[in-house]
């Protein structure tokens, strides 16, 4: 039902199952909009909006009498990826006013708590999947509330990329400049456009479901377990000191040099998944996984934690220790993705997520930004920052709060707002 409804009647790709419909999104999203082109080309607005998330917590350390400030970090770092697509998708950051010190506006805020009230459901259980006939009850009451978040995101999306259509119909555009237009300008082989237009809002609704929760859970988690182990952060920052310095920000092209930093990420990639299941599939074809017998049409849902926490695959004590990710301290053996399936960050194979780079790219950066322009600590009235996991999801229970305090030297580096 969820996923359905999420996808406007199955017209994109991540939840479509196999068959025409699936090829032709994936062509199109392989050949027009995920490449490596594209990407590049979008790389100062990805920039912009890191910028914008120091200048948001460093506001907030300014404006609260003094230099330092107690941070919702689970906010900033939601919101900093949903400024992120949203820029690359509709070259804007705020759907209304938004806000003068750079954090979000309401409209931003109802936006990505619709985008989440979506995601919740994709994996919940509903007994209408099993038994359709029940689907118009309702009744645990999921169908309205999918339903009602896509109202809100629809009713912010739809508008913008209505009036983008009717731009370029009229003339008024010439050039591209974010992912939309390149939706609406992707072509077929007989030169006819590539997809209709509930195709393209279907598609960039599934984008912003794509980008917003990975990145943000995996540096909310590495956060708060490297504000409880200083000595953790301590080597992350030292790291970036020692690539970067302390006289810029780190820019993408800095990544590859991260070796501690990413595997950082990579270890709450491991123990703080973003959801117990990958997404639910059905098998179409007899097949034998470990030695069990999986026939077609099996409804197949693969755990992200089970593989993640078998000594048998992984020799190693449980807890946060990223040092577990560095092989002979050889920089590019350190990668968020997981070929062996040991733990599952981006999903794996012919179904797995198409922007692993862009996905990669965007956890670090808001990792590594948070780490090098602020110390962090546990707020004052706390002994530590609490790890309990939320009992109806993975996500911390509490979102995370820690003191932070402008650790650069000069205040000319922060961006002004």
């Amino acid at each position: 039902m969820a996923t359905e409804y999420s996808s406007r009647g199955f017209l994109t790709i991540a939840v479509v199952p196999w068959g025409d419909q699936w090829k032709k999104m994936r062509k199109v999203m392989a050949s027009e909009i995920i490449t490596a082109a594209r990407l590049r080309s979008l790389l100062d607005k990805r920039t912009e909006e890191v910028d914008n998330l120091v200048r948001f917590i460093y506001n907030q350390c300014k404006s609260n009498s003094g230099s330092s400030a107690v941070i919702n970090l689970r906010l900033a770092a939601r919101q900093c990826t949903g400024n992120v697509i949203r820029k690359m998708l509709f070259n804007r950051r705020y759907f209304g006013e938004g806000r003068k010190d750079g954090g979000p506006g309401y409209e931003e805020v109802e936006y990505i708590e619709s985008v989440f009230t979506v995601l919740r459901h994709l994996y919940s259980f509903i007994l209408s999947d099993y038994l359709p006939w029940l689907r118009p009850l309702d009744l645990e009451g999921h169908g309205k509330i999918v339903s009602e978040a896509m109202k809100v995101l629809n009713g912010y999306n739809d508008p913008l990329i209505d009036k983008r259509i009717k731009e370029w119909k009229d003339g008024k555009r010439k050039e591209p400049e974010d992912l939309l237009d390149a939706f609406i300008l992707a072509k077929d082989s007989e030169g006819k456009p590539a997809l209709s237009v509930e195709e393209i809002k279907a598609q960039c609704t599934e984008m912003m479901f794509a980008t917003l929760d990975n990145p943000s859970n995996a540096a909310e988690w590495a956060m708060a377990e490297m504000i409880n182990q200083p000595e953790i952060l301590q080597k992350a920052t030292e790291e970036i000191e020692r690539v970067v310095g302390n006289q810029r920000w780190v820019q993408e092209s800095d990544i590859p040099r991260f070796n501690y930093v990413k595997s950082c990420a990579r270890e709450a990639f491991r123990i703080h998944p973003i959801s117990p299941f990958n997404l639910p599939h059905v098998s179409n074809a007899d097949a034998i996984v470990s030695g069990y017998f999986i026939p077609k049409g099996s409804h197949v849902l693969l755990s992200r934690l089970g593989l993640g926490r078998n000594p048998k695959v992984w020799d190693e004590p449980l807890g946060f220790k990223p040092e577990r990710h560095l092989k002979d301290g050889c920089i590019e053996e350190v990668d968020l993705t997981e070929t062996e399936l040991r733990f599952i960050s981006f999903s794996t194979g012919r179904r797995g997520c198409m922007g692993v780079a862009l996905g990669s790219a965007m956890t670090v950066m808001v990792l590594a930004r948070l780490i090098q322009g602020f110390s962090w600590k546990v707020p004052s009235n706390e002994a530590n920052i609490d790890l309990s996991v939320s009992e109806n999801d993975l996500f911390m229970a509490k979102p995370l709060h820690a003191m932070a305090k402008p650790r650069l030297p000069g205040e000319q580096l922060y961006p002004p707002y």
